[in-house]
């Protein structure tokens, strides 16, 4: 784990505790909320320069994240690495590409989500990039708070690994102590 990427992370605020509904639908008593970082060019730059580091060599020539949480950081990460950035949206509950983006067969692509429980954006991002023969190099993440769990059938990069408790939401302890329960995340906004 990258001990000054915490140390950014905490600094922002951007480590939260109390009851959250994750994007994956599963409850936890912690939540990183990388929107918090994100306010912070420098901070946000500093992590996608540590992030790069683990990417060299690799050929990447186009960063792409999944519209909301992902813009900010493959731009940042895409600056880092000196290459082309573009994002996914979500249309009708699907990702696609919009705004005349796309990526050419062979295009040596990096997805990025801020933080992955399941990886289920990013899974779905990289799923589009290869239908269109893309090939995707790697899968990074800020946090990794799966455990390592997570198989994308890619290299997985995460800059911090994090282990965070999830429980099923009818499982859940914070739910029967009657704890409120937030969801921050972005899913759940329509664009």
């Amino acid at each position: 784990m990258s001990n000054r990427a915490v140390e950014i992370l905490e600094e922002a605020n951007a480590i939260l505790t109390g009851h959250f509904k994750l994007t994956s639908g599963l409850h936890s008593n912690r939540y990183i909320q990388c929107a918090q970082v994100f306010q912070y060019p420098d901070k946000v730059e500093e992590l996608c320069k540590l992030l790069a580091q683990k990417l060299q060599g690799k050929g990447i020539t186009t960063v792409i994240g999944p519209a909301v949480g992902g813009i900010i950081f493959s731009y940042a990460l895409s600056s880092a690495l000196n290459c082309k950035n573009i994002y996914a949206e979500r249309v009708e509950e699907k990702m696609s590409f919009r705004r005349n983006f796309s990526v050419e067969p062979g295009e040596k692509v990096v997805v990025v989500e801020d933080v992955v429980t399941t990886g289920g954006s990013a899974k779905e991002v990289a799923v589009l990039a290869q239908s269109l023969g893309a090939e995707v190099v790697a899968i990074c993440s800020l946090v990794d708070r799966s455990g390592g769990k997570v198989d994308f059938g890619v290299p997985f990069v995460p800059l911090i690994q994090m282990n965070v408790v999830t429980y099923q939401p009818d499982d859940c302890p914070l739910c029967k102590e009657g704890k409120p329960l937030i969801q921050p995340g972005s899913r759940h906004l329509k664009l």
